[in-house]
């Protein structure tokens, strides 16, 4: 079996695909990076063109692609400080693959279309995204104080002046200490005057943010 001169103009093209993709990960200093999403473009591809040469049934070869890629986008994902990262680089993985099949298969105008949108998407809406967060954070805070027979809704009634909603919470005692630890939602800028002013309370012994 021969590489013909356009199933290297494929190859060439999914790495110049996948770096540009690499390119934008690495720069967000993200699990994969240039040099995986480059692997994972020029394999699709090369998976592709080898599944419409050697096979009957390129579709069956190409399902294996995306079972293969999703334990790669499985061990990209992972928990960090009560929240799951790295889903949105896992389903970068997952486009990469699609145009790297795209590629492989022939379908140059929609492959690259895909790689438009998905560019755009991750250049264009990031500003959007900041935004948003601004506006709508959630964020875990959790204070001990000494026990003063009473609760710490003092606390809860500061979160309500400051418009920060209660999406748990949660108060034990141990000993002569009282521990609460909430979750809450609101803007940033909220949330960073809440900081302040539970840094600068003498009541509170430990204060975890």
């Amino acid at each position: 079996m021969q590489l013909l001169q356009e199933d290297i103009f494929k190859l060439l093209l999914s790495f110049f695909l996948g770096a540009i993709i690499g390119t934008e990960r690495e720069y967000r200093s993200k699990s994969a990076g240039l040099r995986t999403m480059i692997l994972i473009a020029v394999g699709s591809t090369l998976f592709t063109i080898l599944s419409i040469k050697i096979s009957a049934d390129a579709g069956r070869i190409a399902a294996n692609i995306l079972t293969g890629i999703g334990f790669i986008g499985a061990g990209i994902i992972f928990r960090e400080n009560n929240r799951v990262v790295g889903i949105t680089t896992a389903a970068i993985v997952w486009v990469t693959a699609a145009i790297g099949m795209g590629i492989g298969a022939g379908f140059y105008e929609i492959t690259v279309l895909c790689f438009a949108i998905s560019g755009m998407s991750l250049v264009m809406l990031a500003p959007l995204q900041k935004f948003i967060r601004k506006r709508s954070q959630i964020r875990n805070y959790r204070l001990v104080c000494p026990f003063h027979r009473k609760s710490l809704k003092m606390y809860e009634d500061l979160f309500d002046e400051l418009n920060l909603k209660i999406l748990r919470g949660e108060q034990s005692r141990a000993g002569d200490n009282i521990t609460g630890s909430w979750t809450l939602q609101g803007a940033e800028k909220q949330h960073d005057e809440l900081t302040r002013r539970l840094l600068n309370d003498t009541e509170i012994k430990e204060f975890d943010f």
